[in-house]
């Protein structure tokens, strides 16, 4: 009920204005390449650290795949350090029940299928970094609203699916501000105000944001 109320309270966005913002767009790709190949080569040593914790605690797959949806419902393959034990997946349906966030995204905060690593490794946002395979491929940006999944996409009313005319980031103004503090409707807030105001600058400062987190997490989980 909450998002038809601001369906009629807020303009959709202009998909020709976003796509009218081409110097933008080019300029945010070649920093997003550029940046993400950097981070590669400077942070393979503690990649490589990561990874070797989570082969060590269970012997299973150190990276996970998952598909997303993307930018005007493309799907793609998104990468991260897994996390979670390798049968997550197969009891979600049991954990549905508890989720702690309304709307269509699953998130419960002391989520059994977590491994010890795993809890250390999402606290501080690093089982993100295998994304900077997916933003050299060009399927996600640094910056830019959460990949949500096939079955959250299949539950979004006209408002939500705003968030589908850009690429998906990394990280975001939801990310770098609220993350799990807020609900679903605000997230979706927040990743729409970000494409009203998305520049190089605000960029920059989300990006600058999200390094602090990393070093003092914001209640990631």
């Amino acid at each position: 009920m909450e998002v038809n109320l601001l369906e009629s309270k807020v303009v959709l966005l202009s998909q020709d204005k976003i796509k009218s913002r081409f110097i933008y767009r080019s300029i945010k790709r070649g920093f997003d390449f550029i940046a993400a190949l950097c981070g590669i080569v400077v942070l393979s040593p503690l990649m490589l650290i990561i990874a070797t914790l989570i082969k060590r605690e269970d012997h299973g797959p150190v990276f996970y795949e998952q598909t997303r949806v993307g930018k005007n419902g493309k799907k793609f393959k998104m990468y991260k350090f897994r996390s979670m034990f390798v049968n997550a997946d197969q009891i979600l349906n049991e954990l549905k029940g508890q989720n702690d966030v309304d709307g269509p995204m699953f998130k419960m905060k002391n989520d059994p299928r977590i491994t010890r690593v795993g809890h250390f490794i999402r606290k501080h946002s690093l089982d993100e970094l295998p994304q900077f395979f997916n933003v050299l491929k060009g399927d996600m940006s640094l910056v830019g609203p959460r990949p949500p999944l096939p079955s959250e996409v299949a539950e979004y009313s006209a408002y939500d699916k705003q968030r589908l005319y850009v690429i998906p980031g990394c990280t975001g103004l939801w990310q770098a501000t609220e993350r799990n503090e807020v609900g679903f409707s605000e997230m979706v807030q927040l990743d729409i105000e970000y494409i009203q105001k998305a520049g190089f600058w605000f960029d920059l400062w989300i990006i600058w944001k999200t390094i602090t987190i990393v070093i003092k997490p914001n209640g990631s989980y």
